[in-house]
């Protein structure tokens, strides 16, 4: 395998919280009576099953409680053993699935609080992702602009398959926030399940869920594209998490093409999409769906036609590689430092 060089910047690790009991002190005291009224117990997502295999590799999975739930664990298996100066924080407790406006923002604001003071504050490596609640705008840009006020906090998350296209005009105004704030908009895999994972429906087994999140981010990313997001916002980073990077450079043969054939109709697309994505969008390494083989590497960086898009990422607790083998064979020193410091120090302008 390629090897490591210390100092790189981890873009995808998950603190897990450990129960929903835990967001109390970080909720007000209405919303903490609801949650002991309605004998709400845990807001867990399907997207990844505590007892899946690729839930948490073997050896990070705790004898109890849940993979990733603890600090201590994370800085030996993580923060120390990749000599890493930096690790964004993107916890994926099942916030955004709630329908309730109001309910949704209460617990992205605990989330948030949660992870400032149970992660940041207990080790200085650790930046935050801002959790926002979807259901509402407005309430989402509050919550960029009151966490924003942190600046451990480098980006603002969502998720590939909420309830609507991310590029719609409605949710412009968080783009417009996150851009103005310097935060970078991650984009991670996952659902609210308030519509089928699939584009044909509601599959039978967890896989078909899994492979289908590569469809979910190439439907974002036209999304975003066509409806011009990065015209109105050219300075905006967004952040592919758990995308896979094997399919990137097909799907954009594949919009530029009809791109070029219906591009009267949207004619605020100046630019070709490659040319956007290059500028524009990065990718998070893990999971990494290519072959193991350096000539097939090469050959799919080659057809990138840039260095600058993928950033390093180890997807902790997720299992996606054994040992430190986080890096693909084949890749030359150069890229090795691109990917791990160059590329998300780029991206993350509030990292330092």
């Amino acid at each position: 395998m390629a090897s490591l060089i210390a100092g790189g910047v981890d873009c995808d690790v998950h603190p897990a919280v450990p129960h929903l009991t835990s967001l109390l002190p970080y909720l007000n005291d209405y919303w903490r009576d609801q949650v002991t009224t309605r004998g709400m117990v845990d807001l867990v997502s399907q997207s990844y099953p505590q007892n899946s295999p690729i839930t948490a590799r073997p050896d990070w999975r705790p004898e109890n409680g849940k993979p990733g739930e603890s600090l201590e664990d994370m800085q030996r298996h993580v923060l120390d053993s990749f000599q890493l100066s930096y690790a964004i924080c993107n916890p994926l407790y099942g916030v955004q699935m709630v329908f309730s406006e109001d309910m949704q923002a209460a617990f992205c604001r605990a989330l948030n609080d949660w992870l400032a003071k149970e992660w940041l504050d207990r080790d200085a490596r650790l930046r935050g992702s801002i959790v926002i609640p979807t259901q509402s705008v407005e309430k989402s840009i509050a919550e960029i602009e009151r966490c924003a006020q942190d600046k451990r906090f480098v980006q603002v998350l969502m998720l590939v398959m909420g309830d609507t296209p991310l590029g719609k005009r409605a949710l412009w105004p968080i783009y417009e926030t996150a851009e103005r704030l310097e935060l970078a908009v991650g984009i991670h895999a996952g659902s609210a399940y308030h519509n089928p994972p699939t584009a044909v429906g509601w599959g039978s087994y967890h896989i078909e869920d899994y492979v289908g999140q590569a469809q979910a981010f190439q439907t974002q990313l036209t999304s975003l594209i066509v409806e011009g997001v990065f015209a109105k916002y050219p300075r905006l980073k967004m952040v592919m998490l758990e995308s896979g990077v094997s399919w990137i450079s097909p799907f954009l043969w594949r919009l530029h093409k009809f791109w070029r054939g219906v591009r009267m109709e949207t004619p605020w697309v100046d630019r070709a999409p490659l040319e956007i994505v290059r500028s524009n969008i990065r990718f998070s390494l893990q999971p990494f769906d290519a072959p193991p083989d350096e000539a097939t590497l090469i050959r799919l960086f080659d057809h990138m036609q840039s260095d600058e898009l993928v950033l390093f990422s180890t997807d902790y607790p997720h299992w996606q590689f054994d040992g430190l083998d986080a890096l693909p064979e084949g890749l030359s020193p150069d890229l090795v430092r691109k990917i791990m410091i160059d590329n998300p120090h780029a991206t993350y302008p509030r990292l330092t």
